[in-house]
């Protein structure tokens, strides 16, 4: 039997996102992307409009990066409070933000070798069909913006800001509906003035934007999946603080648990005896997220 004092050391490591409304959102979005991802595909194939299968299965790489978004949440939530993981799942979120993003990436890619290809081999397109078609997903890619758009992206709550599936998602449909607003300007551009060539060219420069897109999540992900150190000028102040409080920092570590949760490790000397509460209120003072601290006094 073990004893009362052998589970003292137990505390909780939920750092995730309170995100069932965030999950419910990306659902819905998976839903009406992957419906629309049907409807292109078969109208390509049946009206011979390659531009218009190209775009139903860009939209569905996007569907199965909707896929890794809600299987994110699914883990995240099912082991919140389990002890297997030292700092918690948190991590768990920028993990499906990064794989969505390199999603991103190999779509963008895909895209600019098939421009390239149709503006060296120019293809036949029905424009009427696929018009009509691109018009029906801009509208759907319209809904699934309103549905995952949140405060933060005009000034407000900032809470789906540090959810980056949530970002990942709302990137996504964001591709999506630059790409249909540009497929249907070249469509009308090829169809009433012969333009053909603006559909590929299109198509490149929606690459690059979703490239763009892509490595900034990439960038804000990996930061908290690699253990980023936070500014050298924060812990400058932090040191600062500390020596005024009779000590001298000997090693100090802080890092992002989660996209919007700290944990801190430091080894801090003096030639007085320490209070570490004390040092623990100096520490939240620079990084009042910090959720997790562990100081070693010599």
């Amino acid at each position: 039997m073990k004893s009362d004092n052998s589970i003292q050391w137990v505390h909780s490591h939920d750092f995730g996102i309170d995100s069932e409304l965030d999950e419910k959102k990306i659902k819905i979005v998976f839903w009406l992307t992957t419906v629309i991802m049907v409807l292109e595909i078969g109208a390509g194939t049946w009206s011979g409009s390659m531009a218009l299968l190209a775009d139903g299965w860009h939209m569905g790489t996007h569907s199965a990066a909707f896929l890794i978004a809600i299987f994110a949440y699914a883990y995240a939530k099912k082991h919140a409070n389990n002890k297997d993981f030292s700092f918690g799942t948190g991590k768990v979120n920028s993990l499906g933000g990064f794989a969505s993003a390199i999603a991103l990436v190999i779509v963008a890619l895909m895209m600019i070798i098939e421009s390239v290809q149709r503006l060296l081999e120019p293809q036949s397109i029905h424009f009427n069909e696929a018009i009509v078609v691109a018009i029906i997903g801009l509208i759907v890619n319209f809904a699934s913006v309103y549905i995952l758009h949140d405060d933060h992206h005009h000034g407000g709550h900032d809470h789906s800001h540090h959810d980056h599936n949530i970002k990942a998602a709302y990137f996504h449909v964001l591709a999506d509906t630059l790409t249909s607003v540009l497929a249907i300007l070249a469509l009308l551009l090829g169809k009433y003035y012969g333009l053909t060539w603006m559909d590929p060219l299109m198509g490149i420069v929606g690459a690059l934007v979703i490239s763009k897109w892509s490595y900034g999540l990439i960038k804000e992900s990996s930061e908290i999946l690699l253990d980023k150190s936070i500014d050298i000028s924060t812990l400058e102040k932090i040191s600062d603080a500390i020596n005024e409080n009779n000590a001298i920092i000997n090693d100090i570590h802080v890092w992002k648990i989660a996209s919007s949760h700290q944990a801190a490790i430091l080894a801090i000397s003096s030639n007085e005896p320490l209070n570490p509460e004390q040092y623990k209120i100096i520490l939240k003072k620079f990084l009042p997220n910090l959720s997790h601290i562990s100081i070693e006094i010599n």
